[in-house]
């Protein structure tokens, strides 16, 4: 079977993580890269050609597949271009800033009979797999209720030794923090129940000084199955997070208990009461030697793989346009839900 040949869209932090996972697999090769200022050291770096202009990136022959790593608003025309010229596309989450955009993006995937994927990593992680497995296999019953947490120190990241400009993350074009960082906690509620997002409230505010969109969100959502869930998700902390909560899933079951901590650790309580089920190392951001190690490039490195395995025809587990449609239609609803002070009711 033929390699398939990459091309990326932007080189901030993200683009560098794809080039990476791409790197890491037999069946994949770097060509190209466009976009940021730090696209030229990218191509150096993985021995890639840097392409100037974007069309040309996009048109070139050699390449199969484009990774989708720029700003949130840029998703859905560079997707469109790229559908147009024959490729295969993986965006990172969001698919794109509304479910409009989305929708185009899904109808021309299937027009160009290609494959659109979204960047949904967390699926990929061992805690998470094995959460997964559990709830599907009936160990705690009928899922009845999930807390989420998701509060993030914007420090850790910024302090970490990436360069480049976050000022994307207060671009109103982009909407907000909650569409950056709840599509994963979306998906994997979705992933885990087999249920859709039916209905959303939510509380979203602006803590932070002098930054024109939201930051912080408390939501509720239920699922098509009956789930209930909780979600609070922030950027505005002013230290690093509660210990253990930079990401976690309490997950009450008919006859069980799951907690789960995606870079960690998953605990299971039954009538045998609680114990450890999966561990990996934690994954870090502090800095290149921890970012783009592999206890944080499994993931991205596995997502890939089943990237590669949709477009081959093969089964696979990769987010795909649905799932990310399904993401940002929720995380909007909630912020929809905020300013209009009333429920937003997605089935109907």
């Amino acid at each position: 079977m033929k390699k398939i040949r990459f091309g990326i869209l932007g080189s901030g932090f993200m683009g560098r993580t794809h080039a990476e996972a791409v790197r890491r697999l037999p069946d994949a090769v770097l060509v190209a890269v466009h976009g940021g200022t730090r696209a030229p050291a990218l191509a150096e770096r993985y021995g890639m050609a840097y392409e100037t202009d974007k069309a040309a990136l996009l048109a070139r022959p050699d390449i199969d597949a484009i990774v989708v790593t720029t700003p949130h608003h840029l998703h859905v025309e560079e997707t469109l271009a790229a559908f147009a010229q024959g490729k295969h596309v993986l965006v990172e989450k969001p698919l794109a800033t509304s479910v409009a955009d989305c929708d185009r993006m899904i109808l021309a995937a299937a027009a160009a009979k290609r494959t659109l994927a979204v960047g949904y990593q967390q699926r990929f992680r061992k805690c998470n797999r094995r959460a997964c497995e559990l709830i599907h296999d009936g160990v705690i019953g009928r899922v009845l209720a999930v807390q989420v947490s998701m509060p993030m120190y914007a420090g850790a990241i910024k302090a970490g030794g990436f360069g480049g400009n976050w000022a994307w993350w207060n671009d109103p074009a982009s909407v907000g923090h909650l569409i950056n960082s709840s599509p994963h906690a979306v998906d994997l509620l979705r992933w885990f129940t087999r249920g859709d997002v039916t209905t959303v409230t939510a509380f979203s505010r602006t803590f932070l000084p002098d930054l024109p969109v939201e930051d912080t969100t408390m939501g509720l959502m239920e699922l098509s199955t009956g789930t209930i869930c909780s979600l609070f998700s922030s950027r505005a902390l002013p230290t690093p997070s509660f210990p253990g909560e930079d990401f976690r899933f309490r997950i009450t079951g008919s006859k069980g208990l799951i907690d789960l901590d995606p870079y960690t650790e998953l605990r299971l309580s039954d009538e045998n009461g609680w114990r450890v089920v999966a561990q990996q190392p934690p994954v870090k951001h502090e800095g290149a030697d921890t970012a783009f190690a592999d206890v944080r490039m499994q993931a991205y490195t596995d997502q890939l793989a089943a990237f590669i395995a949709a477009i081959n025809g093969s089964p696979s587990d990769v987010g795909t346009g649905a799932d990310g449609r399904a993401g940002v239609a929720a995380c909007l609803a909630m912020i929809e839900s905020s300013a209009a002070r009333r429920w937003i009711f997605l089935d109907r």
